[in-house]
């Protein structure tokens, strides 16, 4: 069994920064395309960034320049660093995982419990 545990979520002022990590657990060979999803109350999931199992990243227009993604395959992490920070980016940051290679067999499609991200203005 695997799970994904997020942390590093809280409250800053507009300006600052944050920094995400989410771990998943258990026995783990490798990991695909990780992603950072994040929900506004009201509104729709969306993606915020993603990272490829070779290290390629992709961001959403709106986050570009301010965050970074990167991953640690030796601990089977990914981080989100969160800088300038807006109260636009006040949500739940969910992690993702895409596809994870375990002793029993795959497991696609993988969701960390989300951590609460508030910038106050």
């Amino acid at each position: 069994q695997v799970q994904l545990v997020e942390s590093g979520g809280g409250l800053v002022q507009a300006g600052g920064s944050l920094r995400l990590s989410c771990a998943a657990s258990g026995i783990i060979f490798s990991i695909g395309a990780m992603d950072w999803y994040r929900q506004a109350p009201g509104k729709q999931r969306e993606l915020v960034a993603s990272i490829t199992s070779g290290g390629s990243t992709t961001y959403a227009d709106s986050v570009k320049g301010r965050f970074t993604i990167s991953r640690d395959n030796a601990k089977n992490t990914v981080y989100l660093q969160m800088n300038s920070l807006k109260p636009e980016d006040t949500a739940v940051y969910y992690c993702n995982m895409d596809r994870i290679a375990t002793n029993k067999g795959p497991i696609f499609g993988s969701w960390g419990q989300g951590t609460q991200v508030t910038v106050s203005s």
